[in-house]
């Protein structure tokens, strides 16, 4: 009895020198070279209803970081501190980064996603008030973390082959217009179009853009499946009128105007 006393005082002296900061260390020197842990901040839509996507966020093996509902009034639930790594991004890519789960957060928008009908596919769309919230859930999490615009995606853009959230009726341009992603100008891209109609850029041509924009896609010159998941991934989110995946004279100008304006800002 009395060494099961003794082990019970040793564990629990242990736990607290745990918990005590250590006086040895000297923290008063930062170094300049350092930045936030989080960098990218991804959304997605959950494709179930609110009560299940709760009950999935919660108890299952996935988890993000903020779940906003879609039922009037919107709700925002906050599942896993932002301090904390969450599982939402799986397999991931993006400008060379990967398994970005450690180096995001995760935001996900109650959204039955699509439903096949005999006339084909429908999506379901966002209410306004649900996109507001989002909205300003971005920008203060943005505004903490320092996350650069070009580092707030979708699913579909850091996994696009095998990921299509938050999908066509999601709408990017409203946080484009909020100053919290970048967008293609819409002069330039008019200007561009004619050109590109005139001359279609090959499709190597339309990898590397690809590429330098963030994507992760073959550099092959070839049209295979991969590349047309990219395509569709960019479509969705800059042209969601017109998603095929086949590379045309739009699709080019508004790549092209992108990736040259991001580069003038860095």
């Amino acid at each position: 009895m009395k060494n099961w006393l003794l082990i019970g005082i040793l564990a629990i002296l242990l736990s607290a020198c745990s918990t005590v900061p250590r006086r040895d260390i000297d923290a008063s020197i930062s170094a300049k070279s350092q930045e936030d842990r989080v960098q990218f901040l991804v959304l997605h839509y959950t494709a179930i209803d609110q009560p299940t996507s709760l009950r999935v966020l919660s108890q299952q093996g996935v988890s993000s970081h903020y779940l906003v509902g879609n039922e009037s009034p919107v709700k925002v639930w906050q599942l896993v501190d932002e301090n904390r790594m969450s599982y939402h991004a799986g397999l991931s890519d993006w400008k060379g980064y990967s398994r970005l789960n450690a180096s995001s957060i995760g935001i996900e928008i109650v959204n039955l996603g699509f439903k096949d009908t005999p006339e084909g596919r429908v999506y379901f769309p966002f209410p306004q008030e649900q996109i507001d919230r989002v909205i300003a859930l971005v920008r203060e999490i943005a505004a903490r973390h320092q996350i650069r615009p070009e580092y707030i995606l979708g699913h579909s853009d850091i996994a696009p082959q095998r990921k299509s959230d938050p999908g066509p009726m999601f709408p990017w341009k409203q946080l484009a217009d909020a100053g919290l992603i970048p967008w293609p100008d819409a002069a330039e891209v008019a200007q561009r179009t004619p050109l590109y109609e005139a001359q279609l850029p090959d499709v190597f041509w339309f990898q590397q853009k690809l590429a330098r924009h963030g994507y992760a896609v073959p550099q092959t010159g070839v049209l295979d499946e991969a590349t047309k998941n990219v395509l569709i991934a960019f479509q969705t989110k800059y042209r969601p009128a017109k998603f095929d995946g086949i590379p045309d004279a739009e699709t080019a100008a508004i790549l092209d105007v992108l990736v040259t304006n991001t580069n003038k800002v860095h």
